[in-house]
């Protein structure tokens, strides 16, 4: 990527309880990160996340009652563990945001953000960076 979406991932974390946040490739490349996050730890989450949304891709049949020839479609994986939460949704073609918060989060507001953020980056992602224009005098 050749800008930088940090600060957007760190406006998502002004919602009381949510902690840190990633944007994942599809093939579990760390695409940015917010400012909390180690370099190191956000490569190996980012890993972790696109695994993670294989597997419950893999297991979307297990939900449907509507046979197996009609595959749900995932929306997102929700991950609790004794001190908090983590989210996985789809950020656009081939990318994904985890947020991670703790237990106390309003899991609706968060997930309303998250939604919020995914259409600002859709936005970024799509558009290339501006570069300056070489205007001679």
């Amino acid at each position: 990527m050749n800008y930088d979406l940090s600060w957007m991932l760190d406006s998502a974390l002004e919602l009381p309880e949510a902690q840190h946040a990633i944007l994942v490739s599809a093939d579990g490349l760390l695409m940015a990160r917010s400012k909390d996050v180690g370099r190191d730890h956000a490569d190996t989450v980012a890993a972790a996340m696109s695994g993670m949304q294989s597997l419950s891709r893999t297991v979307a049949d297990f939900c449907s009652s509507t046979g197996p020839n009609t595959r749900p479609q995932w929306r997102q994986t929700l991950v609790e563990f004794d001190h908090g939460w983590v989210f996985l949704i789809s950020a656009g073609e081939g990318a994904y945001l985890a947020v991670s918060a703790s237990p106390d989060v309003d899991m609706a507001e968060i997930s309303f953000r998250m939604q919020q953020l995914v259409g600002q980056l859709g936005k970024a992602l799509t558009s290339p960076p501006r570069e300056r224009a070489n205007i001679q005098p």
